[in-house]
């Protein structure tokens, strides 16, 4: 299946010296998750995530947040681009054919496109259970270096084992652009973590527990309670990714939180549902590398080393597949480019995921392990994959896949 039908020509285009204002109004219309940028030629692309990542004045210069992503052809197969969105840490890609940009697929349109074939996974399959969370007391500037520390977009609020809240990463997009003069909360309009439009119909609730006035300082200072959306939506882990995936879709939402007889159990987001259009047929183990012409100082042989080390860290676990994706960033030392490495890896216990950054991929990758190693020997649960091992449901879940188009 190829992303032909699903390229879409409706997206919002700024030049790189549009300020960081304007992209933030952008923003306030749920449905954009990312803008263009096109000068002369093709810049690259901004998505809420490089917009919330860090405090931006509103004079900044769109170039600043440019994210250099992958670009697509009409005919790339839906697979791959969700490979590539996952790569890239980036949900909005352009499309083009030869050097004329035609349009954008994000990843609402993969999703929709896949979604009858979701109800072979289940949402305890795709799911991350090492649940990060912060409670309603901690600070908003605490949530904030936990997003950053985990590199995760959304983090439940949890009291008393139940999940009282959720905050996103995006929720805090309005506050890195502004002056910090301004009233908020107390009401429940505006737009909810996920996106979508709060109102007093809806039952949903953001902040309401104080005003937001006041500089930065005040802002980092509030608690989270402030700014939480309530109630938190979830999914139980019997559910199949399609379900997951319409439930998200009708709440406007990107994650919903997994809960195991009322307790937060874990978190399925958009990327994790991504992720599972990735997974080898047959759960024979591989070892993916994206990002490969940046191993540098490495190499894809040490890289599977690493891996298989991580069969004996914990009592046995057996990984079934792992992924390694590197990212370039601009800054360097002595000429050694900063890399960011990621590694998730699918094992007989769970997801594990986890992040590093340092200069040449040996240190970035060292990073991530040492990161991966302390969630391994922190993690409590002690279920099993339900991934299937027969041969029919690999026919039902990737075999579309691989048919011919007619």
């Amino acid at each position: 299946m190829d992303i032909t039908t699903i390229v879409s020509e409706e997206y919002v285009q700024f030049p790189p010296e549009t300020p960081v204002s304007k992209l933030a109004g952008a923003f306030e219309d749920p449905s954009v998750t990312g803008v263009v940028v096109y000068g002369d030629t093709f810049e690259g692309v901004v998505t809420r995530r490089q917009l919330a990542g860090s405090h931006h004045q509103p004079n900044e210069k769109l170039a600043s947040l440019v994210w250099h992503v992958p670009r697509l052809t009409p005919d790339e197969d839906v697979r791959k681009v969700a490979q590539l969105m996952i790569d890239a840490d980036s949900q909005f890609l352009p499309v083009f054919e030869g050097e004329e940009l035609v349009g954008v697929v994000t990843a609402d349109d993969v999703l929709e496109a896949v979604l009858p074939y979701l109800d072979a996974a289940t949402v305890a399959e795709a799911a991350s259970t090492d649940l990060v969370t912060v409670d309603p007391a901690s600070s908003f500037g605490e949530a904030l270096h936990v997003f950053r520390e985990h590199r995760i977009a959304h983090l439940p609020v949890v009291e008393d084992d139940t999940a009282v809240g959720i905050l996103s990463l995006y929720d805090v997009t309005d506050f890195t652009v502004r002056s910090g003069d301004q009233s908020q909360g107390g009401d429940g309009g505006g737009t909810d973590s996920f996106g979508g439009d709060i109102s007093a119909s809806s039952g949903r609730t953001h902040g309401g527990f104080g005003a937001r006035e006041g500089e930065l300082e005040r802002v980092l200072d509030l608690p989270v309670r402030d700014m939480m959306v309530s109630p938190v939506r979830t999914i139980s882990p019997e559910e199949t990714l399609d379900v997951a995936v319409e439930r998200m879709f009708d709440i406007g939402g990107s994650s919903l939180v997994v809960t195991d007889d009322g307790s937060p159990h874990g978190i399925v987001t958009k990327t994790d549902v991504l992720d599972s259009l990735t997974w080898e047929a047959g759960g024979n183990r591989a070892v993916q590398v994206y990002g490969v012409d940046l191993v540098g100082d490495t190499s894809y042989d040490d890289i599977v080393a690493m891996v298989e080390n991580f069969d004996e860290k914990d009592g046995g676990m057996r990984v079934l597949d792992a992924k390694v994706h590197l990212h370039e960033h601009d800054e360097k030392l002595r000429g050694t480019p900063l890399l960011l490495a990621r590694i998730r890896l699918h094992t007989d216990r769970g997801l594990y995921i986890a992040s590093g950054e340092g200069y040449g991929a040996s240190h970035a990758l060292n990073e991530a392990r040492d990161a991966l190693e302390r969630q391994i020997r922190d993690r409590k649960t002690k279920g099993k994959s339900k991934k299937h091992p027969d041969e029919a449901f690999w026919e039902k879940r990737f075999g579309w896949m691989l048919e011919a188009e007619p």
